[in-house]
């Protein structure tokens, strides 16, 4: 199992590596769904830490359909980050019809180098999820998916879940299941979908609070769970 953590600052960052997270989503605007964080952030939290360090790439929270300004924006972003130490970008891409934006995708992920990619919640916005995991395949450099299957946060969505996990083992991307999991249930979760990646955020934060620091002993909890799963 994989355990991805949202972090906002590098407090955040440091506490999640120590105590047991795989990998970091590096976000700013946790309240809007995440935003590009600032590339000093992204280039101090990825000469810190040994995990991966992922940066979002989102310019704003309108929607994932993204005008030329926009592009041009990410664009910027992609090659900052590339150049920053990080190991990936999370970014995500719709057309105003509701599809994949893969000419969005064509520009910008030539820019990334090396990097891995996830795609973001963009993917539950979606009305076909498995065409778009077909879509999705398309791109080498796009690693996994992080999504809750649907609208609903991932633990309403698990048969899902499970439909895109299974669907995933034909392919390249992985399914990195996020949005409302908590300790509690996260093995049964589990065990139903076969998600072999998850993603917390306000619920290894004290009192569940997105704005809130990152609570050690709940994420070590989490972790050493996961561990056994």
């Amino acid at each position: 199992m994989k355990l991805e953590v949202i972090s906002t600052c590098m407090d955040d960052v440091i506490v999640a590596e120590a105590n047991g997270a795989d990998r970091l989503e590096l976000i700013t605007a946790f309240t809007e769904g995440g935003l590009t964080p600032g590339i000093g952030l992204v280039q101090q939290a990825a000469k810190t830490v040994s995990i991966p360090v992922f940066a979002m790439v989102r310019p704003h929270s309108r929607s994932f359909v993204y005008s030329e300004q926009d592009l041009q924006t990410m664009e910027a972003e992609v090659r900052a980050i590339a150049d920053s130490g990080a190991s990936g970008i999370v970014l995500g891409a719709l057309t105003a019809e509701g599809r994949i934006d893969e000419r969005a995708l064509d520009r910008l992920l030539p820019l990334a180098g090396s990097l891995d990619v996830t795609f973001h919640r963009a993917f539950d916005e979606l009305e076909d999820q498995l065409a778009g995991l077909r879509t999705l395949w398309q791109y080498p450099s796009i690693k996994r998916i992080l999504t809750s299957a649907g609208p609903a946060p991932a633990p309403q969505s698990m048969p899902a879940m499970r439909r895109l996990v299974e669907a995933s083992r034909d392919g390249h991307v992985q399914i990195l299941a996020g949005s409302g999991l908590k300790r509690q249930g996260i093995e049964s979760f589990i065990e139903t979908t076969g998600v072999e990646e998850v993603h917390f955020g306000s619920a290894v934060r004290y009192g569940g609070d997105s704005l809130s620091p990152i609570d050690p002993v709940a994420l070590r909890d989490l972790a050493d769970s996961l561990r056994s799963c």
